[in-house]
């Protein structure tokens, strides 16, 4: 537990920083750079200094003057502090709704171009991939964890497809992302933090009009996310398909 305390007990501290330095200046300027460095500083230091140690492979193969779709699994709490600020470039993530409700916040991440997500319905969803798409337009990267939940056991789930679609439509490639070890260093529903070290692998680019249609893409890209994975954590390709095509009506895109 002593490493929980740490991670949060920084984060507390260092929100106080970015609270009374940060969003005053962002709403000063007008621009939400310097709000944004200082968030993932923070986020990347809090998990660093618990002595997790985060490796990262295949990074250089990204052109850090593109934008991109990046697709992650997702098995643990750890992982959006641990992915998002390695991201090249700033990126945009979705976020739940309700935090929009929180004046300063969400004025904050209304000029970092965050997208609300409302899962109550069919159509708030597609509204959210809506303004996804006019993100990517600006040249923000869209940083999607594509399994729309965390897994118990770091066994990959049914990918929603919304994702899919998004990168049909907006035509930006898709970089599928393979976090390895965060559900051994903080198991899902549960807030201890153990040793250990989690590896965060970028696969080469993919580019959805090479693929025959969005069941071809989305299995790819299961595969490559999968590769990375021990044996044992990887699934069923056929199960995923088959889940995937028959849940298609009843998921909602996010």
């Amino acid at each position: 537990m002593i490493r929980t305390v740490i991670m949060f007990g920084f984060w507390t501290l260092y929100g106080l920083f970015v609270a009374l330095a940060g969003f005053p200046w962002t709403f000063i300027t007008g621009k939400v750079d310097f709000l944004y460095r200082i968030c993932m500083w923070g986020a990347a230091e809090g998990v660093r200094l618990t002595g997790v140690q985060v490796e990262v492979v295949g990074r250089e193969k990204l052109d850090p003057q593109r934008s991109y779709i990046f697709m992650s699994n997702h098995a643990s709490t750890i992982d959006p502090p641990v992915l998002v600020p390695r991201i090249p470039r700033r990126t945009s993530v979705l976020v739940k709704k309700e935090l929009f409700r929180v004046p300063l916040l969400a004025q904050a991440m209304r000029m970092g171009s965050l997208v609300p997500v409302d899962r109550s319905n069919r159509e708030a969803a597609i509204s959210s991939l809506r303004a996804a798409s006019q993100v990517l337009a600006s040249g923000i990267n869209m940083t999607i964890f594509i399994e729309g939940t965390r897994s118990y056991d770091g066994r990959l789930l049914p990918f929603k497809k919304g994702p899919f679609y998004l990168a049909e439509e907006s035509h930006v490639p898709i970089v599928p992302v393979t976090i390895s070890g965060s559900q051994r260093v903080m198991p899902k529903n549960s807030i201890k933090i153990s040793s250990g070290v989690i590896t965060v692998t970028f696969h080469p680019p993919m580019d959805a009009a090479e693929f025959r249609d969005r069941d071809a893409l989305m299995l790819a890209v299961r595969d490559k996310i999968a590769s990375a994975l021990p044996e044992e954590l990887r699934g069923s390709r056929a199960t995923s398909r088959e889940e995937s095509v028959s849940s298609e009506r009843e998921q909602e895109p996010y």
